[in-house]
């Protein structure tokens, strides 16, 4: 285990209960537990992208703003829904927000998941063609996207600008080098793992997937990770791919910890349906004293095939309790995962 980082939804709602209930507390704590988790020695700072929902929804501006108040952590997203997403707007705003991160992005995107309105992504101005899926239009969005992002100018030049042009064709601005390679598909099955492995994007697996075999999540997200970089070296990219997967895991450490999440959790995988056609298998929660943990944990097969773990967090509770959590785990579970 390479890297250890957190992802947020970061759900607000106006409850006494919870400690985020607005907007603008989700956004901003985001940010200030994205500034903890730096301090901390954590690796990542990750939001999950949900419309129409009190979550995060817009993500570029969030992702600048972290970046401008911190150094060294990566930021990113896990994940953006394609099939709302134009192209080229979002290869501008994302290129701003990783110039202003000193090109620490790590952008997850994909076909996205059922979203609380029916499609959603029409509001937004997107449907597929005429014989197509959603899924469809959500990789041919990705496909612009990847091409802009390697800077190849293929826009022609007004021949009286307002300002001068450089020669030639021309590319959006602004360009972030390396963003390119700093994108990750959040791959649900096997299959379109194995596509992003041919389009040169790393690979995210969530806390569910397609259920292909029956087996346990971890088992079947193992095997994903290996068709994956199986593609990938086929392809021959030329440089090395990621793999992230996500989890919740708490360790139990103090009387709070003991209160929240020292009862009630799943301990094994849950099954269930996506849609009509899809059943999924849902990963278990892992709650327990630290050295239980690290016996756990050593079990998950696709923790240990992955070089980046990604760790759910309950957002609600504040940045102060999250970032207890964070330690914890980076204190007392993450070094005997190999980590650092």
């Amino acid at each position: 285990m390479k890297k250890i980082g957190f992802l947020s939804f970061g759900h607000w709602t106006p409850s006494p209960s919870s400690a985020t209930r607005t907007a603008s507390d989700a956004l901003l704590q985001t940010i200030e537990l994205a500034v903890a988790a730096e301090e901390l020695g954590a690796d990542g700072a990750y939001v999950r992208v949900h419309h129409f929902a009190r979550q995060l929804g817009s993500p570029y501006p969030l992702l600048a703003a972290i970046g401008a108040r911190t150094s060294r952590i990566e930021i990113g997203t896990a994940v953006i829904d394609m099939r709302y997403e134009n192209p080229l707007t979002m290869a501008e705003e994302a290129g701003a927000a990783d110039l202003i991160a000193g090109g620490r992005l790590q952008l997850g995107i994909s076909r996205g998941s059922p979203e609380q309105v029916l499609d959603g992504y029409r509001y937004f101005g997107f449907a597929p063609e005429e014989g197509r899926t959603d899924a469809d239009m959500a990789r041919e969005h990705t496909t612009v996207l990847l091409h802009v992002l390697d800077g190849t100018p293929f826009a022609e030049p007004n021949p009286r600008p307002m300002f001068p042009n450089p020669p030639g064709l021309l590319r959006l601005e602004p360009h972030s080098p390396g963003l390119r390679q700093r994108m990750w598909w959040g791959a649900g099955s096997d299959a379109t793992a194995v596509w992003a492995a041919e389009q040169g994007l790393n690979l995210m697996s969530s806390t569910l997937k397609n259920d292909e075999s029956g087996e346990p999540l971890h088992v079947q997200q193992a095997r994903q990770i290996q068709v994956f970089r199986d593609a990938w070296a086929a392809a021959g990219h030329g440089f090395e791919p990621r793999v992230s997967v996500s989890r919740s895991i708490v360790a139990l450490t103090d009387d709070r910890d003991r209160a929240y999440f020292g009862t009630g959790q799943p301990q094994e995988d849950q099954v269930g349906w996506l849609d009509e056609r899809t059943r999924a298998v849902f990963g278990r929660s892992y709650a327990a004293e630290p050295d239980v943990l690290v016996e756990q944990l050593a079990a998950d097969e696709a923790v240990a095939a992955a070089d980046t773990l990604l760790l759910t967090v309950p957002n609600q509770l504040g940045v102060d309790y999250n970032a207890h959590l964070l330690e914890s785990i980076l204190t007392h579970v993450a070094p005997a995962l190999g980590w650092r």
